[in-house]
């Protein structure tokens, strides 16, 4: 008789349910492992092995099949151990059937019985509850898998309390959810910064908005520091985003100690970072950085020092807020809806708008090094902003005023606001989301905004991308004026921010 055990294989952020079946039969003493298993979930019937003998619990001298269905499925991941394991215990007799077919399981095995802790756990309990299952997990993901209240989830330190439990002699309490971390703690403020008043305002409409923010300035001038306090402005993640972002750091294993953070991510990829690295891919077609960033912020400092593949490969996923990771043996969607903060000096020496240190290769140091990043792509970017070195006379000016506390409140304020506006709409979280006619409903300016809009779109040859984009930021300005039409002055902003560092495509 076949006994059935459930575990999950992954694809992204998708858990799909894989039925792990155990036949005992009459044969030559064997052990095999069908359905398309990897290296690592081959040598699982290894570890089980060893593990049950830590037990001891003799193997049959019998041929053990364990069949991973569906069979095309490619299965990776060491967390078939313990799905394996119950199945067979299961097929032995020592484990009640019925149960365990009502149970999710995941979890590597220590040749000593124990369980170790894999990654996943949060999306493994999301699958099992849309299939009204519990789930069975080590001790070290309880905490995170726990989130999911309408699943029960069993988390045993080792297979014999595993074994304990099912069979009644040391039932073992649900796990709990582990800490929601809110609070940053104290980290770096706006108030830290002299001067670049016009930087900070572009810093707040990118936090209420969501736009894409490139800055350009010589070595020093603040491009980092300024990049670095944008989360202190930006709002906590709602209950959804903090769901969405948490399956996928569940999979990437970044959870700390299965607590839920909502704190938005802050992902800052160093420029020598490989395109599998930005976008995702590698071994299992894993997330990259900008899905790490989802609902967050991906700082791309030295912006034109990236590969320009990696560079061109960012194009669609700013547009449609996913990626797809197609392989030969699989088509990963990951999301991937992120701020982009990206910030370059104006040359390759950095000094060509500083007129005490001029660039001697003027312009074409820096139309050669700006020129690395195309027309298409700087036509993404909503606020252009130029970041000019601080005067050493401005470094002893006072503290500015302005902390990082109110501007943040201004923030969460229009934010508010976008919320209400798109609660009814599936596809628009924030004015960065809206286009098409939805945008012509929200962000259609008075007379004179329109005029000037039309002027400056005709006389600077301007992309309809590009068109839409200054609404969608006046739009957003205009929120944080707690205004509910679009004015002239807002549009003039907007306008402003349309720095033109590339040509416009």
């Amino acid at each position: 008789m076949v006994s059935r055990a459930y575990t999950v294989a992954f694809e992204g952020v998708e858990a799909r349910l894989v039925e792990v079946q155990c036949a005992i039969s009459p044969g030559l003493p064997a052990f095999s492992i069908v359905g398309l298993p990897n290296k690592a979930v081959s040598e699982a019937r290894d570890r089980v092995r060893a593990a049950l003998t830590a037990l001891s619990i003799a193997l049959p001298s019998k041929r053990i099949t364990v069949n991973l269905s569906p069979a095309d499925l490619p299965k990776e991941g060491s967390h078939f151990d313990l799905p394996i394991a119950v199945a067979l215990l299961a097929a032995l007799d020592i484990l009640p059937r019925d149960r365990i077919e009502q149970t999710v399981a995941l979890g590597e095995l220590s040749l000593d019985g124990s369980l170790i802790p894999v990654v996943g756990a949060l999306p493994a309990a999301m699958a099992a509850a849309e299939n009204d299952r519990g789930l069975l997990c080590p001790k070290g993901c309880g905490a995170e898998a726990a989130w999911v209240g309408s699943a029960e989830v069993i988390a045993p330190q080792s297979l014999s309390e595993t074994v304990r439990h099912y069979t009644g002699q040391g039932v073992l309490a649900p796990a709990e959810p582990g800490d929601v971390v809110t609070d940053p703690g104290l980290g770096p403020d706006l108030s830290d910064v002299k001067g670049q008043e016009r930087a900070k305002r572009a810093l707040e409409i990118a936090a209420a908005g969501r736009h894409h923010l490139m800055m350009v300035g010589p070595p020093g001038s603040g491009k980092s520091m300024l990049a670095a306090r944008l989360p202190g402005i930006l709002p906590p993640l709602t209950p959804v985003e903090a769901l969405e972002t948490s399956m996928i750091h569940s999979l990437s294993g970044l959870l700390d100690e299965g607590g839920i953070s909502r704190i938005r991510p802050f992902r800052e990829p160093h420029h020598t970072a490989s395109m599998a690295a930005i976008v995702g891919g590698g071994k299992g077609a894993k997330p990259g950085e900008i899905s790490l960033a989802h609902n967050g912020v991906l700082f791309m400092d030295e912006f034109p020092e990236f590969p320009r593949a990696v560079l061109e490969t960012l194009r669609q996923p700013i547009e449609t807020g996913e990626v797809v990771v197609a392989r030969a043996n699989a088509h990963v969607r990951y999301p991937c809806q992120f701020l982009l903060v990206a910030a370059a000096n104006p040359c390759r020496c950095g000094y060509m708008t500083d007129p005490a240190r001029a660039c001697a290769r003027v312009p074409a140091c820096g139309e050669d090094y700006l020129g690395r990043i195309s027309g298409p792509l700087m036509d993404r970017f909503d606020l252009r902003i130029e970041v000019p070195a601080v005067a050493y006379a401005d470094l002893d000016l006072p503290q500015p005023c302005e902390s990082s506390s109110p501007v943040a409140q201004r923030v969460a304020a229009a934010r508010k606001i976008q919320t209400d506006r798109f609660a009814g709409q599936q596809n628009a979280r924030l004015n960065a989301d809206a286009g098409g006619a939805l945008l012509s409903e929200i962000a259609t300016p008075d007379a004179e905004g329109r005029a000037l809009l039309e002027k400056v779109a005709e006389r600077f040859g301007m992309s309809a991308r590009g068109y839409h984009r200054v609404l969608r930021v006046a739009r957003t300005i205009a929120d944080l004026d707690q205004s509910d039409t679009v004015r002239h002055d807002h549009v003039a902003e907007a306008v402003s921010f349309r720095l033109s560092t590339a040509p416009e495509s």
